[in-house]
């Protein structure tokens, strides 16, 4: 007889907050990527365009951990037009002794939604200056709520700037957050007033056109782009990756065929070949990060397979502890 456990989004929501050690779970994960024998091979991914539609399937096996996660996570941006998220899916946890499933976790994009959070609070953590404390996020819809709300937890941000295509949707996120996280956040008609003055910049969108230049950033800023995660989209002018004083990737092999690094290689600012650091070393110390102050950064954050095994590790682990979720056995 087999035991899984099943764990809807509900129960996760419940015991996977975005807090302090879901980021540290995070940071660890990027550890690993640098100094263990990762096993982590590339991301499928299925598109299908005419639905502006794509699917990712994710996975990495962590030595020392007892499970691996494979991950499927769609992404179907036409969605909010018709009242639906943009993003869904699962996870599913293994043995990774026996292969056997060890849970079931129908998160709806829930886990992958902290995760890239984190993600981002590790970035910045590591490579904005400690003293940051306003942020301009780029997008207004899930992700850009999060982001700011994991910056908030590392950084001491005291303003936040919102720039989105929908102004409206724009405006609606900033009074939100503003009334959720206890500092004001305001919504901007154009991107590079958003940008002005600003310390931390994240861009949270799915866009397939640069929405970032290279012209309105500022000495001591750091750069965080999230939103390109397959070849088409493309976030940052690739200008920023060539200007700045380091650029960091969270996987040089995945950034180099679909980050923002593969435009700057695209647009032969960068050659294939050219060496950049991964968060990771930085994290595990091998290799330094920001060099001074007014060193401009940034992160080219693609998500990596080896987040999710370790986000799907840490709810089975809080689900066992709480005794949350439903045991089927078979």
């Amino acid at each position: 007889m087999t035991r899984m456990k099943i764990l809807t989004e509900a129960e996760l929501r419940r015991i996977v907050p975005l807090d302090l050690e879901a980021i540290a779970c995070v940071e660890e994960a990027f550890h690993a990527l640098a100094t263990k024998a990762v096993a982590m091979p590339p991301i499928l991914r299925l598109d299908m365009p005419e639905q502006r539609g794509e699917v990712d399937v994710k996975t990495a096996y962590v030595p020392g951990l007892d499970g691996f996660a494979i991950k499927i996570s769609p992404g179907f941006f036409d969605n909010p037009k018709i009242g639906l998220p943009s993003t869904n899916g699962l996870m599913v946890l293994f043995s990774t002794r026996t292969g056997l499933v060890q849970a079931v976790l129908l998160d709806n994009g829930y886990l992958t939604d902290v995760r890239t959070a984190a993600a981002g609070a590790v970035a910045a953590r590591h490579l904005s200056r400690p003293d940051a404390s306003v942020a301009a996020i780029f997008g207004a819809g899930m992700q850009a709520r999060l982001q700011l709300e994991a910056l908030s937890l590392v950084r001491p941000i005291r303003q936040a700037r919102i720039w989105a295509r929908d102004a409206a949707k724009a405006e609606a996120t900033a009074l939100d957050l503003t009334a959720r996280l206890g500092f004001p956040v305001r919504a901007e008609a154009e991107g590079r007033a958003a940008v002005d003055g600003a310390d931390i910049v994240v861009t949270t969108t799915p866009s397939e056109k640069p929405v970032l230049r290279a012209e309105w950033l500022q000495p001591g800023q750091h750069v965080t782009a999230m939103g390109s995660d397959a070849e088409h989209k493309n976030e940052l002018e690739p200008a920023v990756i060539t200007g700045a004083g380091l650029y960091v990737a969270d996987s040089l092999a995945q950034t180099r065929q679909l980050g923002e690094l593969h435009h700057a290689i695209a647009a032969g600012l960068v050659t294939e070949g050219t060496t950049f650091l991964e968060l990771g070393e930085i994290i595990a110390g091998l290799k330094p990060g920001r060099g001074g102050p007014d060193d401009i950064t940034v992160a080219d954050l693609t998500g990596t397979g080896i987040q999710d095994t370790a986000i799907a590790t840490l709810a089975a682990a809080r689900a066992a502890a709480t005794g949350t979720g439903t045991t089927f056995e078979s």
